[in-house]
């Protein structure tokens, strides 16, 4: 006999022996509740993703060849190799799914079907060679055939489709269970609804892309029948390294025409431009270090970098942590780059607040340069002046108002050794705002010069204006 004819017999008999016997525990006998929260188990096994697809291998890059032109006649094949296709993603699996049991006290969920793989993407095809031609004779050209086609682009290769999850089969039961002796007054017993979900089918994999077609090969052509030698435009050397020593950079340089199949056989294929050889370039480079420090001050294994320009010049660059002031001079094929002075980086901004004091026309703001090259260093300042009713420790920010704000003109600024006085009281601020006891905030930018670089300071500086000359 079943669990559940039986709790239908034991509540007959409990109605028969206590006919007055109905509480809501009673009633909740014959009401099914929903087992909402009750644990879900997965029935089945997922299924496996499918493999995604290889990519396609690029192809091959056409050869690349240098030959001289005297009007024999030259078949040249330089085409780049077919980009590979791209290979198919594979299906995902089915999941495996178990015979269902309905007779449980938990949710079931199927499991899922496994995603299918991703195409792989098509492979690029191969760039065409480059073909450089040494002539002397231009019209010797027509004679040379080149094919420098690019290779095709691989096909994607196509998605892989996901599996199917497994499916319910009774979506919905119930579940009896009794506590308690039946007949007795402890006797209860309570039906649960439990339910199933189906799982879910894999995703269908992505297509693979096309691969990208390879360029054209080019062309480079050299009227010169000797091999040009290995330029070298830009150095860069350890600043250790500068002392006593001349330094060669060179530089091929180029210009790039239209109609590249125009001076070849009919028929060629290549890009439509070329290059065309127009003369080498070289310059050599020498540091005159005439600083009153010595160049091991500063540190050996910076970089500077050496450029070689068009008009066989030597553009010279310094790294960030080295400021020099200097002069360029040609003597002889050489550029001499003769530096008069040198400073570290980290000694322009190093501006403090030395006082704040007078009032009225008298009121100065003054600063000391602790890195003492302030007689080296060209200084400009900018301010915006602000000033709020009270005593600055007891308002907020938004108390002040800007009075002033704009440059310090040239001539307000005094500057004795490695001290600058900033006299304020002489710039367009009205008198109520420079009277003892208005609190003040300065907020002062220091733009600091030096050689061709320049870089800025700010100083924040809050106080009170004084009856008499403080130092804060």
């Amino acid at each position: 006999m079943s669990i559940r004819l039986l709790s239908k017999l034991s509540l007959f008999l409990v109605f028969l022996t206590f006919p007055n016997f109905l509480s809501a525990s009673s009633e909740s006998v014959l009401c099914p509740l929903f087992a909402w929260g009750a644990q879900e188990r997965e029935y089945g096994r997922d299924g496996q993703n499918g493999h995604e697809g290889r990519q396609g291998r690029k192809g091959r890059d056409g050869q690349s060849l240098t030959v001289f032109a005297d009007g024999s006649p030259m078949n040249l094949e330089l085409s780049g190799e077919d980009g590979l296709d791209g290979e198919d993603g594979r299906n995902g699996k089915d999941a495996r799914c178990d015979h269902q049991n309905w007779n449980v006290d938990y949710n079931l969920r199927g499991a899922d079907g496994g995603n299918g793989g991703n195409g792989g993407n098509g492979g690029d095809g191969g760039n065409g060679g480059s073909l450089t031609v040494h002539y002397a004779n231009l019209a010797d050209l027509r004679s040379i055939y080149v094919r420098a086609e690019g290779g095709r682009s691989g096909r994607p290769g196509r998605s892989g489709y996901g599996g199917e999850g497994c499916q319910c089969r009774s979506r919905r039961w119930e579940e009896t269970t009794c506590t308690g002796t039946p007949g007795s007054p402890d006797y209860s017993c309570k039906t649960e609804e439990f339910s199933c979900k189906d799982g879910r089918d894999g995703k269908d994999g992505r297509d693979g892309r096309d691969g990208n077609p390879g360029r054209l090969g080019t062309l480079a052509i050299i009227n010169s029948t000797e091999p040009l030698s290995p330029d070298q435009p830009t150095l860069t050397v350890a600043m250790s390294q500068l002392q006593d020593r001349v330094f060669t950079l060179s530089h091929n340089k180029w210009q790039t025409r239209s109609s590249a199949t125009s001076l070849l056989a009919p028929g060629s294929i290549i890009d439509h431009q070329y290059r065309e050889f127009v003369e080498r370039l070289e310059g050599s480079f020498e540091l005159v270090w005439q600083a009153s420090r010595s160049l091991t001050n500063f540190p050996g294994q910076a970089n500077v970098t050496l450029a070689l320009q068009d008009n066989r010049e030597v553009k010279v660059d310094f790294p960030e942590e080295v400021w020099v002031e200097g002069t360029t001079s040609q003597q002889e094929g050489i550029t001499q780059y003769i530096v008069s002075n040198a400073i570290h980086q980290k000694e322009v901004t190093q501006l403090t607040r030395a006082d704040f004091s007078g009032n009225g026309t008298n009121l100065t703001f003054s600063l000391v340069d602790k890195a003492g090259k302030s007689n080296l260093i060209t200084t400009e300042f900018s301010i915006k002046y602000r000033t709020a009713r009270t005593h600055p420790g007891f308002r907020r920010t938004a108390d002040y108002r800007t009075r002033y704000e704009g440059n310090i003109p040239e001539e307000l600024v005094s500057r004795h050794n490695n001290h600058f006085t900033l006299n304020l009281g002489k710039l367009p601020i009205e008198s109520q705002y420079l009277k003892p006891g208005v609190a003040v905030n300065i907020q002062l930018v220091a733009t600091r010069s030096f050689g061709e670089r320049s870089t800025e300071q700010k100083i924040d500086w809050r106080g009170e204006i004084r009856e008499f000359r403080r130092v804060r």
